[in-house]
């Protein structure tokens, strides 16, 4: 059974595995801590992402954002990040949401199915009308993705097209 959930305390150690091995960035999807040890997801890493969600700890130009990890059957198959409001840069760029799912479990639904709990959960949370979303043009999986979930292209540049999906 697929669902989300918030990052935790008490799922640390799963977490932790999965951001470690997710690559530091793919298809436009930065991790910051690709590689990093136990030690430090416990006394960095995840107290920022905690913090995040409440709008603490916030970057210059960088909004509150929540992390939720996709369950698979007791494991961590996919990260779906959700901001939870946009700033001008965020508009006109990466969007409400940007997600990663594991390799191995690709082409299975679970982008489909985690982007649409993500919908669910950001509905009640952010205040524009739609969702706005980001892709790399080559991304074309990502665009099925989205455009299973009410996704519609309203915007390109030289890399990216921009997608819109109503609240």
């Amino acid at each position: 059974m697929l669902y989300l959930k918030e990052v935790n305390r008490e799922d640390a150690e799963a977490e932790w595995r999965f951001l470690r091995d997710m690559p530091a960035e793919e298809n436009g999807v930065e991790n910051k801590w690709h590689g990093c040890d136990r030690e430090t997801f416990l006394s960095a890493a995840l107290p920022k992402l905690l913090s995040y969600a409440k709008g603490e700890n916030l970057a210059e130009g960088h909004v509150a954002d929540t992390a939720f990890f996709l369950w698979n059957d007791g494991e961590i198959v996919g990260l779906f990040k959700l901001r939870h409001w946009l700033n001008d840069a965020l508009r006109e760029g990466a969007g409400h949401i940007g997600y990663f799912v594991r390799k191995d479990c690709r082409s299975r639904g679970f982008g489909t199915e985690g982007l649409r709990l993500t919908l669910e959960k950001g509905r009640s949370i952010i205040p524009e009308e739609e969702f706005y979303l980001r892709l790399y043009k080559y991304n074309t999986p990502s665009l099925r993705v989205m455009q299973k979930n009410g996704g519609k292209i309203v915007g390109e540049d030289v890399e990216h097209f921009f997608v819109r999906i109503p609240k």
